[in-house]
């Protein structure tokens, strides 16, 4: 019965972590900060960035499993987190698009407000990142209802315990690839702020149009 039960934890906590790590890979404006942040701060800001994204990740990501089932049947809530998605998807790039363009003294203020606030940057820009409750929510209910993980009691615990840890070393090896290749590649470099990672973000929100239209509008 107990060797039982350690199977049944370590299944959760891998099935944890390949989903998370697997969703944590694609670019997305997360580890496009974490990027930034590892470029000009090194890997100790990192990690404190990434401990403040997983700190909000551990809510979103227990609240989802408990009520996935409801979450998933609120139309009206997810037709405006799909929406909301797009217009913020379109801030990014033109955020990132000004960033690039700012003066060396106002870089350095930034500069030296992120150096201070690593942690509360993630916090605060994972809160903003909606499209993770819609993720979650279909991903935990599909787990759920496949059986590949069980949610009974403690055993939750185990499942979110390898989302984190998934979420984690996707992102890190994300950003620590992202930054090799901008070392190794000084064209790239020239153009990734001003104009690759805007027109990327871009792409994402007609990407997100398409799918709203394709969801809710087409009969």
């Amino acid at each position: 019965m107990k060797n039982y039960a350690k199977m049944i934890q370590l299944k959760n906590i891998l099935v944890g972590f390949l989903v998370s790590f697997v969703g944590s890979i694609p670019l997305g404006y997360l580890n496009i900060v974490g990027f930034e942040i590892y470029s000009k701060f090194g890997i100790n800001s990192l990690f404190f960035f990434l401990f403040g994204v997983m700190s909000v990740e551990v809510f979103v990501i227990y609240f989802t499993l408990i009520f996935a089932n409801s979450l998933v049947n609120n139309k009206k809530l997810m037709k405006f987190i799909e929406i909301f998605a797009v217009f913020f998807l379109l801030i990014m790039a033109y955020s990132f698009y000004s960033h690039s363009k700012l003066t060396g003294t106002n870089q350095d203020y930034l500069s030296s407000y992120i150096a201070y606030s690593p942690f509360l940057i993630g916090v605060l820009l994972n809160c903003l990142n909606f499209l993770q409750v819609p993720f979650w929510t279909g991903w935990n209910l599909y787990l759920i209802n496949s059986n590949y993980i069980l949610v009974d009691k403690n055993l939750k615990f185990y499942y979110i315990a390898g989302t984190l840890f998934g979420i984690f070393l996707g992102m890190l090896a994300l950003i620590l690839a992202l930054h090799s290749i901008s070392q190794n590649s000084g064209s790239i470099t020239q153009y990734f702020m001003p104009v690759i990672i805007p027109l990327f973000f871009i792409g994402l929100a007609l990407f997100q149009v398409y799918k709203v239209y394709k969801k809710y509008f087409k009969a």
